[in-house]
């Protein structure tokens, strides 16, 4: 009996370990990408937005409904009279149907109004997927660079401790001082709360991914371990060229002026007169069977009514106006965005191949000429240390430099709405 049940233990926590690895996938930036895009729900309120642009679309040029009227049309007080059948028996019922039937110029207006829109909403909705891909940009880059600084420290701690380890046997030789292996090992300590922050930044961009993505915050998962800065240096002189600007911030402001346009058009068929028919039957009590056929027609440039469309388009005018600066501002603000952004793309690339041609190149000669100058006794642990504690420190500055690489190439990227 027992060893059925430990049988069936190891069976079940086999099953559950094979689970979770297969629960836990490798996610790179396209990946995240198509998550968000599938699942994020402020994009499905876009094409919820977009399906009932196109709704409305489908009945933009519907008529009002027909009017149906019923009466009892000159009926006398004294009722006694609905049975003769005499001239001053005009009492009977009246049924009446009345259709309006607007100015097909109007409808065909009202429809590319209402179509326009729809323009609208796909601009927003391609902008919001821009705005929601940075952002997870950010997240998977800051995991990133913790994670090369994970791996970092504990190449360094290995290290640090094998240090630490010799010196101690050199002690009892009275070939190393105490002070400074003290002062190692609490820098070995040290490393510890440096891992601790770089797990809470990680912990911290997961949560940051999976909510993007619809998951379970907690949800694991394995990002890409070799990832290196795009080259855009080639595109310094297409940045002064603002007619690259098509970024769907400013389309979308284009939609909206062409969408006004088509709405003004839609306010000056105010001028165009409706139609309509109406046909009355009479039931007569006293008389014969009647029935009466009226045609009618609206006249809207009448003083008194032609101020409200002639007003309309007059105000729909301005609003145009002011949208067309709001455009103007948005591309001047864009124009200058994209080109500090490529200027401190260009300087910060700059910089950490500085980092990785001549300043880390530099401190590993220092730390390993200490380090033979120690092994072969003529070097001091204390200096040595200090070489082990620079190289360090640049090492994680190096990788700083590279997630600030990061942080402008997206912003870059942002700016120049690259997917």
């Amino acid at each position: 009996m027992k060893r059925i049940l430990i049988y069936s233990l190891l069976l079940i926590t086999t099953i559950t370990a094979k689970v979770k690895a297969q629960d836990t996938v490798r996610l790179g930036i396209p990946d995240i990408f198509s998550a968000i895009d599938k699942n994020y729900p402020l994009l499905q309120l876009y094409e919820a937005k977009i399906s009932s642009v196109r709704s409305l679309v489908e009945g933009a040029k519907a008529w009002m409904p027909p009017t149906v009227a019923l009466a009892f049309d000159r009926f006398p007080y004294r009722l006694s009279l609905l049975k003769e059948m005499t001239p001053d028996n005009q009492a009977g019922l009246m049924l009446s149907v009345q259709q309006m039937i607007p100015n097909p110029v109007k409808l065909n207006a009202k429809k590319d109004y209402i179509a326009s829109l729809e323009n609208v909403q796909l601009n927003d909705f391609e902008w919001q997927k821009n705005v929601l891909h940075f952002t997870a940009r950010l997240y998977y880059y800051r995991r990133y660079t913790a994670e090369q600084k994970l791996k970092t420290i504990r190449e360094y701690r290995e290290l640090l401790q094998m240090l630490i380890k010799t010196a101690k046997d050199k002690y009892a030789y009275n070939q190393s001082d105490l002070p400074t292996i003290f002062k190692a090992e609490a820098s070995l300590s040290e490393l510890g709360n440096m891992e601790t922050m770089l797990y809470s930044q990680i912990a911290e961009s997961n949560i940051g991914l999976n909510t993007l993505m619809s998951r379970d915050v907690n949800a694991p998962f394995f990002i890409d371990t070799l990832l290196n800065p795009k080259d855009y240096s080639n595109e310094y002189l297409l940045a002064l060229d603002s007619s690259q600007l098509l970024r769907n911030d400013i389309l979308a402001v284009e939609s909206r002026i062409r969408s006004m346009k088509f709405n003004q058009r839609w306010a000056a068929t105010g001028s165009k007169p409706d139609f309509g028919i109406q046909f009355s039957h009479g039931q007569m009590f006293g008389m014969p069977r009647q029935f009466s056929i009226m045609g009618m027609i609206t006249v809207p440039i009448v003083p008194w009514s032609s101020k409200m469309y002639k007003s309309e388009v007059k105000s729909m005018g301005f609003e145009i106006q002011a949208m067309q600066k709001e455009k103007s501002t948005m591309q001047l603000m864009a124009s200058q965005m994209i080109r500090e952004k490529i200027t401190m793309l260009i300087y910060e690339t700059r910089q950490l191949n500085n980092y990785d041609k001549n300043v880390l190149p530099s401190y590993q000669k220092n730390l390993e000429s200490n380090l033979l100058a120690y092994r072969q006794n003529t070097g001091n642990f204390f200096v040595l240390l200090d070489a082990w504690n620079m190289l360090l420190m640049k090492q994680l500055e190096r990788i700083d430099k590279l997630g600030q690489v990061f942080t402008v190439q997206s912003e870059y990227e942002y700016q120049r709405e690259i997917k």
